[in-house]
């Protein structure tokens, strides 16, 4: 047990709450509840097509098959057959089939390995159908998710056409399979009076209450949805938790049993979505300096069969569209088409670093094109402190410290002299080549659905011990959340951090929760515990000033000490007297948001409350012969504002880059043409490994107080530092670009696998 006497806990590195379970294996996890005499475990039966008619669905073997309870189809289930979270289009279990592994129906057997064997028993027809699997074939054919947006600011094709240079190009970026360590997993416990008490690892335990309590058309208050923690989200389990959470449910009903659902690891990520992939159409007008004067850009994503969050995450694709760049004039074409594949959905950056890469490009390019630093045109078309300081979008942005944050690492990395020995090197070197790239982030904070910037909380102190006890809506999953609440509170009532606990999120505790995600969990949650905490102080003041007669003034807590104005208790004695007056030490807790508001019609508003800012230098070395790259050194500046806990900053800061740079380098989601998933197994889909690590990693932080009311001063570290992993990608174009001595721009798309690189390699070295 981590101990600290000094009751200082703010910006303190205290470790994670379950760090050391974590490592030793004493952390519970769902799989690791014990379960119930009787329980029964599920398996789900798929299909084996991407778009077809289900002409027979034949299950007698299926029921007949060793160990099997019970089976459940369409038929069983008693209210809305569709897990969507904002629009329809998720059916629980389908008979037209859309996407190659959408479930079909499940079963309840014994042991997990006799239920996984009994679905693959079924007899299932197909009328089979033509999928459409590339986004270009979908705008074609006009089939869209959801109607696309068109933003326009200035005149941008006059501006374009005015302009001294000119560049006209696509660029692709690929998607990303969320892997998280722990996989998607239900257990589901029928209570009393037809209830269900269902542990989910689900980043949004409201959502998936209410979504099974429509299946089962029972009202919200049956469903009791409890989450410890969860293994890994990534957004992977904000909406895509719910299809499992929904059928074990569903299973639990039939057989009045317990059940558990856990998913092979291939199963899963055939079945769920994945970060949206997008390809772009653009050009560009700019002058001789690199100044850009003008930029259409057409957006394409693939969203899959249904809407899932598609909305939100182009929503967002299109406010990031900016990246640090004033943007005078700007035309945005935005379509959401419909593939059959999997519904594409939230991941680590939500369309953001998406939108953020297209305007990247375009930057590299113009600077590749003048034959200038890439960093130089960057820092040419940064937002400033003067009127180019409007977004596209109409915000002003008030916190800018790109051009600081810039700067700085420049220096700092030594960027220009190691130019110069890269250029040194590359002209040395026939078939090795390195490559160097900065790169900057800024990245809004906030739900762009203004209605889901909300947060409760419940606070109680027991009057035996002095001892705290907190519930809020915050999930975690592995980034600290729970550390940095138990901070914030033991900092607010001046107490040994020891003496705080915090709860699993339950609904039956805080209700009407949002989503743990959009790197809010902290500032929302932790603002709502603070809330219900004030609460309680303010009670505290009113009994202390009314028995003690005391002048009002603000109390001091500090030190386990509570001290008033011609008074001094120690906590314990103060909470047990007020106990003992009859005075109340529990109470919830709220926070929304303040100054947000988006219009999402003309586009327009504030729907950010702050920016998180940063930069990266990558430093890399290419392979000419094989496409093979390796990260060489890393230098990253980025802002977290005054931190709650700087340890967990660092290592969120450290793990966004590996993630941001996997899913721009190896990661690589693959389909075959008629819609089957290749890359759906560790075999065939590669995450960063120790060896893909920077050799040199080096890590600082900007000192910058966040100018918004936010718990601490603190900005987030949740998805911003993904976007840092861009430089390694435009380090590796500017290593291909050398072997032309920079007087080609490289076509290369993400991910930069060693393959692409080979294939833009084998395109510069022909044009040569």
């Amino acid at each position: 047990m981590f101990k600290m006497k000094n009751y200082s806990f703010i910006e303190q590195t205290i470790p994670h709450e379950s760090g050391a379970k974590h490592v030793s294996g004493y952390a519970n996890y769902i799989d690791d509840i014990l379960e119930p005499e009787g329980t029964l475990y599920g398996a789900i039966g798929y299909s084996k097509k991407a778009h077809a008619i289900i002409t027979k669905l034949d299950l007698k073997e299926v029921k007949k098959s060793e160990g099997v309870i019970s089976v459940v189809t369409s038929l069983d289930i008693p209210g809305r057959n569709d897990v969507g979270a904002v629009y329809d289009g998720d059916p629980i279990f389908t008979k037209k089939v859309e996407y190659y592994g959408q479930p079909l129906f499940a079963v309840a057997a014994i042991t997990t390995e006799l239920a996984r064997k009994a679905v693959l028993k079924a007899r299932i027809s197909y009328k089979t159908l033509k999928p459409i699997v590339d986004v270009r074939e979908a705008l074609k054919k006009k089939l869209f998710v959801l109607k696309g947006k068109k933003i326009k600011r200035g005149n941008p094709i006059k501006k374009i056409k005015k302009a001294k240079n000119y560049i006209k190009g696509s660029f692709g970026l690929g998607s990303q399979e969320h892997f998280y360590l722990e996989g998607q997993i239900a257990f589901v416990i029928p209570q009393e009076d037809n209830d269900f008490k269902v542990y989910s690892s689900t980043q949004h335990p409201s959502e998936t209450q209410q979504i099974i309590a429509k299946m089962l058309g029972q009202k919200n208050n049956t469903i009791n949805v409890d989450v410890r923690r969860i293994g890994g989200g990534f957004g992977g389990k904000e909406t895509q938790s719910f299809i499992f959470a929904s059928i074990c449910t569903l299973l639990s009903k039939k057989t009045r049993r317990p059940v558990k659902l856990k998913m092979d690891r291939d199963d899963d990520i055939l079945i769920t979505g994945k970060r949206h992939d997008f390809y772009s159409d653009y050009e560009v007008g700019f002058n001789e300096k690199g100044v850009i004067e003008g930029v259409k850009i057409k957006l394409l994503s693939r969203c899959g069969i249904s809407p899932d969050l598609s909305g939100a995450i182009n929503g967002r694709a299109l406010l990031h569209i900016d990246n640090a760049y004033y943007l005078s004039n700007v035309l945005l074409e935005n379509y959401l088409c419909k593939t059959n594949t999997s519904s594409s959905t939230a991941f680590r950056g939500f369309g953001g670093n998406q939108g953020m890469m297209i305007i990247e490009n375009i930057v590299d390019n113009v600077a590749k094109y003048l034959r200038k630093d890439p960093a130089e045109i960057r820092k040419l078309n940064f937002y400033q402190k003067n009127k180019k300081n409007i977004t596209h979008y109409g915000m002003k942005i008030e916190d800018n410290v790109i051009n600081e944050i810039f700067k700085k690492l420049i220096k700092s990395s030594k960027y220009q002299q190691r130019r110069l020995k890269i250029k040194k090197f590359n002209s040395k070197n026939k078939y090795l080549k390195k490559g160097i790239a900065i790169t900057p982030v800024k990245f809004g904070i906030s739900f762009t659905t203004t209605h889901l910037n909300q947060a409760g909380a419940l606070v109680h102190i027991y009057y035996a011990d002095g001892s705290v006890h907190v519930s809020t809506g915050a999930i975690e999953m592995g980034q600290g959340t729970y550390t940095k609440i138990a901070q914030l509170v033991a900092n607010e009532l001046g107490l040994n951090y020891n003496k705080i606990k915090v709860s699993s999120t339950r609904t039956d505790k805080v209700p009407n929760t949002s989503a743990s995600a959009a790197s809010s969990t902290t500032d929302l949650n932790g603002a709502a515990a603070i809330n219900a905490v004030n609460k309680i102080k303010q009670n505290l003041a009113l009994f202390v000033k009314k028995k003690y007669k005391l002048k009002s003034g603000k109390a001091i807590y500090k030190k386990g000490m509570v001290k008033f104005k011609g008074k001094t208790f120690s906590f314990n004695s103060l909470i047990k007297e007020a106990y003992l007056n009859r005075i109340s030490l529990s109470s919830s807790g709220f926070y929304s948001t303040p100054k947000i508001f988006f219009n999402n019609k003309t586009f327009t508003g504030r729907p950010f409350f702050y920016f998180c800012y940063g930069a990266a230098v990558s430093e890399v070395l290419i392979d000419t012969l094989t496409g093979e790259n390796k990260i060489l050194s890393v230098d990253i500046l980025h802002d977290h504002g005054r931190a709650i806990n700087p340890a967990i900053e660092r290592g969120q800061i450290e793990g966004g880059f590996v993630q941001g740079a996997g899913w721009l380098t190896i990661e690589e989601v693959k389909w075959k043409p008629n819609g089957e998933l290749t890359t759906h197994s560790p075999s065939t889909y590669k995450i960063p490994a120790v060896n893909d690590m920077p050799e040199k990693f080096n890590v600082k932080i900007f000192k910058n107080l966040n100018k918004e009311n936010v718990v601490n001063k603190s900005k987030t570290t949740g998805e911003p530092p993904l976007m840092l992993g861009m430089s390694v990608f435009f380090a590796i174009k500017d290593a291909i670009s050398s072997i032309a001595n920079h007087k080609i721009i490289p076509n290369l798309n993400a991910p930069a696998t060693s393959e692409a690189i080979l294939l833009s390699i084998n395109d510069i070295k022909n044009k040569i």
